[in-house]
């Protein structure tokens, strides 16, 4: 089955448009997004041989959106009741080896991965960066849920560049930020384009809103504990009383804090299954540092871009937390 799977692969590959990708690898196109070359054959497998529980939650991200936070985030309010609150999970693993990446993790190197002991408890919670309308159908026409997380597009173009940046082949010249703004802006990055990614979510979310919850990045640093009760609430896992009363939430908020994180020690060494170090998933987490290396012009490309792309459907976007500046599409 497998050598039969990689013949098949081969020809699928021949097939796809494919591009210059951000790190020195190519990106090729697949079902309507860029997917990585090194996660393509991964994405497929997944999307053809995983079938979902019922009782599966998925987190769904695009990249550099707040995926490692809410990995902690999810994970410690999920499982609480599996461990004793001295006993953090967090200071022994890093959030990517306690919530796996279905393609960039478990599938990556095996079609059929054991998903049996992938999770070390029950009900299971996996990872993803996979669009909506290409997750299996596993997922989609099951009672499992999905969480998932965006963020504004400014901030999150300019932690994907300096991200790319780290990771790029030694060999190659850096990537420009003009470079990187014009693939950005057409759409070529892992998992993009952006906006038809997240709209894909948002549209599912707002007809099927007891299967998906939608995040904000911006909202949950404005209000982590607020928004931590509406995930506990919709994992059916909600804080009692007497852990509200104990202090459990503003615990849990502080625990995964990207600063508590990024000083972690399990956090500053080690590898992630992709090859990706795990510090490198870290730098600021900021709400609108974009101000500080995005041009007027750059800026001004992307705010019409924004409009003609979220134009009535109803999804906003928070652009700095200091000034409170929030665009709506029908500006």
């Amino acid at each position: 089955m497998e050598k039969s799977w990689d013949n098949e692969f081969q020809e699928l590959v021949k097939a796809l448009p494919k591009e210059d990708g951000w790190i020195g690898s190519h990106l090729y196109f697949y079902q309507g997004f860029w997917c990585p070359a090194l996660v393509l054959k991964s994405f497929i497998s997944f999307q053809k041989n995983f079938q979902a529980f019922a009782s599966d939650v998925i987190l769904a991200t695009f990249p550099k959106c707040g995926t490692t936070w809410l990995k902690a985030l999810a994970y410690i309010t999920f499982y609480r009741s599996h461990f004793a609150r001295d006993e953090n999970p967090l200071l022994s693993s890093s959030p990517h080896q306690l919530v796996r990446f279905l393609e960039y993790d478990l599938y990556l190197n095996n079609p059929f991965p054991d998903l049996q002991n992938a999770c070390a408890y029950e009900p299971r919670l996996f990872a993803t960066h996979v669009p909506y309308a290409s997750l299996p159908t596993s997922i989609t026409d099951s009672n499992s849920k999905i969480v998932y997380i965006c963020r504004n597009p400014l901030d999150m173009f300019i932690s994907l560049w300096l991200f790319s940046t780290k990771l790029r082949d030694n060999n190659l010249r850096p990537l420009s930020p003009d470079e990187a703004f014009d693939k950005f802006y057409h759409g070529i990055y892992a998992f993009g384009p952006f906006f038809e990614h997240v709209l894909g979510y948002w549209k599912a979310s707002r007809e099927n809103p007891n299967k998906i919850l939608f995040l904000k990045y911006e909202d949950l640093m404005e209000d982590t504990n607020s928004h931590l009760k509406n995930l506990a609430m919709f994992l059916g896992v909600p804080f009692t009383e007497d852990e509200e009363k104990q202090g459990v939430v503003p615990e849990i908020v502080k625990m995964c804090s990207f600063e508590n994180l990024k000083e972690l020690e399990v956090n500053k060494k080690g590898l992630h299954a992709s090859g990706i170090p795990n510090a490198d998933f870290f730098r600021k987490g900021e709400v609108g540092d974009w101000s500080n290396h995005l041009t007027p012009s750059m800026v001004e490309r992307l705010e019409k871009l924004i409009q003609e792309k979220l134009n009535n459907s109803g999804l906003t976007f928070k652009l700095s937390c200091k000034t409170s500046r929030i665009f709506y599409p029908s500006e």
